[in-house]
């Protein structure tokens, strides 16, 4: 029996990360912010598939959390053999519209968070020789698309970067960049989604057991869907100027309304 924890882990991609580790026999634990809401999810997880569900409290945009599910990850008497950095959130605005406040809180959550845990879970995966860490990233990753996709570009180039540095130790990281997946992610930012076109939305699921598949394949970057990979391959041959202002009319015209 290996232990998964799960960041992020009531709703959305982290919430199908669950069910599905929970359905192939893993023991879990569960990081997010609502106590209560942990609770009953790793009840629910308990009762119908007969694992283990942990529940760990913390706020990954504050050092106390981070700390708090780092000491985990560092436990080497109940070892985590895969680490799903999923927690994360959107900002509704342009540039200067937002706050600083939340445009470093975004990056806390998003990269430091994601530096520190990844850092306290492969140090443990390498002395065991194995282990594995899923980094949730977007494909906002690879177009100029402010805040947001600066962050996820971060988290792709430091997990490869990464994967590289592990190469032959037994530990495996991929960074995972869906595209739009039916989920909380964009109701809890306060966007509008009325105006996304039905062919660009993912299934959390079917995301979920096709990254895990990538994963066992020894993949460090999982663009998942033929239609993002075709979308991400066309954007490689677009100038950056043009393409900045193809994304920018795009994210007003598929983002925040």
């Amino acid at each position: 029996m290996t232990t998964a924890l799960i960041t992020g882990s009531t709703a959305g991609l982290g919430a199908a990360f669950a069910r599905r580790l929970a359905a192939d026999g893993h023991d879990l634990v569960l990081v997010a912010r609502d106590t209560e809401r942990l609770r009953g999810q790793a009840t629910e997880l308990h009762d119908r598939h007969g694992i283990e569900a942990e529940v760990l409290t913390a706020d990954l945009s504050a050092d106390p959390g981070i700390d708090a599910v780092a000491a985990r990850l560092s436990d080497r008497r109940n070892p985590v053999d895969l680490l799903v950095n999923n927690a994360g959130f959107g900002n509704k605005g342009r540039f200067l519209d937002v706050p600083m406040a939340d445009e470093l809180t975004m990056l806390k959550v998003h990269c430091e968070a994601v530096l520190r845990l990844t850092s306290a879970a492969v140090e443990a995966m390498r002395e065991r020789g194995r282990g594995g860490v899923v980094n949730v990233a977007s494909v906002a990753a690879f177009v100029p698309r402010g805040t947001y996709g600066a962050s996820k570009a971060w988290v792709v180039q430091f997990t490869q970067g990464v994967a590289k540095d592990l190469a032959g130790s037994g530990v495996r990281l991929m960074a995972l960049a869906p595209g739009f997946v039916r989920t909380e992610f964009h109701e809890r930012a306060g966007m509008g989604t009325d105006n996304i076109p039905n062919w660009m939305w993912l299934d959390a699921d079917n995301v979920v057991a096709a990254a895990l598949a990538d994963l066992s394949r020894g993949k460090s970057l999982s663009i998942l869907d033929p239609r993002y990979k075709t979308l991400m391959g066309a954007a490689k041959l677009v100038p950056r100027g043009l393409l900045g202002g193809i994304t920018s009319r795009t994210g007003r015209k598929y983002g925040p309304q």
